[in-house]
């Protein structure tokens, strides 16, 4: 059992002890919490959630607590969390809350916490949100002052239409392209907007795993380990292009016409290539993503920086750089023409967009990117672990190094000149991620085995 409190919201396994997992009384603690921090202008907050199996039970302990605390509640039901974030603007409400584990499997939900711009909270916020909580020192409303819940739907037609009215979509060039595309949705929400989106640019489309259900029919990261059902479909030569979400729709891969993964970390870049095509300016990604957006925007004009992993990390470095793009190498696509927020509605439209324009394959469009590749290895984490007493020691290793850079914003990263490593505690799970990348897997894979074994001689 398991409940992690982090700058990516609040994140636990269903059921339990309190204190130890994401369960009712720890659910009202933390919404309480965040409902005494908020800012009260309007006195509104919207509540979105996934399709996961928890999530009716998190949503009516949710929206009762924040009645009891005296706001108005705009519930949108089924949403997915650029839908929620967006909701929040739109309505011009004080705040949200995303009932949803994003990537994380079935037992698992989570609560992420928005500002009243449609934004996650930053650190600072975040950590005042968790010392409320802490103090279990709460006011709730009189019964005059209990707030209402409000159920509103219309969020998944005004969250399509935002996208269509992006510029640099052309929604006329993807429908004379005919593309025809296979979707894996996860058995969530994706399965409910994604084919309101596509119906609209005129692609025809198949869903695999389409059904909201929350009983996902395989683990839920879209990561090519997990999508075989869907890779072996497209290898069956009908689509052009194969789409895969998470069950909240921020993440976004593609594969190819032939059934190959086009790769997660090219998402971004892909994208990203085409937006610089038609606007100068600057990217960021987080510190484990590719190298290919440094090239890609190097090669437009424009500067590439870095930030540290979490979204709300990176639009904080977006805005500081005035980023025209960014996002995450796990495929999250952050476009302020539209949000500041992952959104795979809008990779999906600009990717179709440009792959329209240009008039290729799927698989051709790949090979015109720096060929890079990412090994993404992990060690789980035992209640003894010191991961910081672990990172400071790997940090000192490489400190005399004159063939390194170290960077330790967010655990440490070691870069080479041919290929770089990094060691961080992951945000949702109990785990240190270890992601290195190289020209080839082998030599990528083979140089983080080689600090995840520094790492386990330390734990000796």
């Amino acid at each position: 059992m398991t409940l992690i409190k982090s700058i990516s919201g609040i994140r636990g396994t269903i059921g339990g002890r309190t204190g130890d997992t994401l369960n009712p009384l720890d659910i009202v603690k933390f919404t309480t919490a965040y409902a005494t921090f908020i800012p009260r202008k309007t006195g509104r907050i919207v509540v979105g959630r996934d399709g996961r199996l928890s999530g009716h039970m998190v949503r009516d302990v949710v929206c009762g607590t924040l009645v009891g605390m005296g706001f108005d509640v705009l519930d949108i039901g089924y949403a997915s969390t650029p839908t929620t974030e967006l909701a929040v603007r739109m309505n011009g409400a004080d705040g949200g809350i995303i009932i949803t584990a994003s990537h994380n499997p079935r037992q698992w939900n989570a609560l992420k916490l928005l500002n009243s711009e449609g934004e996650f909270l930053t650190a600072a916020d975040g950590a005042e949100v968790l010392a409320i909580a802490e103090k279990e020192d709460f006011q709730y409303a009189e019964v005059d002052n209990l707030g209402h819940v409000t159920i509103d739907d219309s969020f998944d037609d005004r969250h399509v239409q935002s996208v269509l009215d992006l510029k640099l979509v052309d929604v006329e060039a993807i429908k004379k392209a005919g593309f025809k595309v296979c979707v894996d949705s996860i058995n969530s929400v994706g399965g409910l907007i994604l084919p309101k989106l596509l119906d609209k640019l005129g692609v025809s489309y198949k869903f695999l795993n389409g059904e909201v259900t929350g009983d996902f029919a395989h683990n839920p990261e879209p990561l090519e380990k997990n999508l075989q059902g869907i890779m072996d479909e497209m290898k069956t030569g009908k689509y052009d292009l194969g789409i895969v979400v998470d069950p909240d729709v921020d993440r976004l891969a593609f594969i190819c016409e032939d059934g190959k993964m086009f790769g997660e970390e090219y998402t971004l870049v892909s994208v990203a290539d085409y937006v610089l095509s038609q606007t100068v300016g600057n990217t960021v990604s987080n510190l484990s993503s590719t190298r290919a957006l440094r090239d890609v925007t190097e090669k437009h004009g424009g500067k590439y920086a870095a930030a540290a992993v979490g979204e709300v990390n990176v639009t904080t470095k977006m805005k500081e750089v005035n980023a025209v793009i960014g996002g995450e190498g796990n495929g999250g696509v952050i476009y302020p023409e539209s949000h500041y927020g992952r959104d795979a509605l809008v990779g999906i439209a600009l990717f179709l967009t440009s792959l329209a324009k240009k008039g290729c394959t799927v698989s051709e469009l790949r090979k015109t990117f720096p060929e890079y590749q990412i090994a993404k290895n992990r060690i789980d984490l035992t209640p003894e672990t010191d991961v910081d007493a672990i990172l400071v020691k790997v940090k000192e290793m490489f400190a005399q190094d004159n063939s390194a850079q170290v960077n330790d914003i967010d655990g440490v990263k070691i870069d080479f000149a041919d290929r770089w490593v990094h060691l961080r505690k992951s945000n949702t799970e109990p785990i240190i991620r270890v992601y290195s990348e190289a020209q080839t897997m082998e030599m990528a894979d083979e140089l983080g085995k080689k600090l995840m074994q520094v790492v386990y001689d330390m734990q000796k």
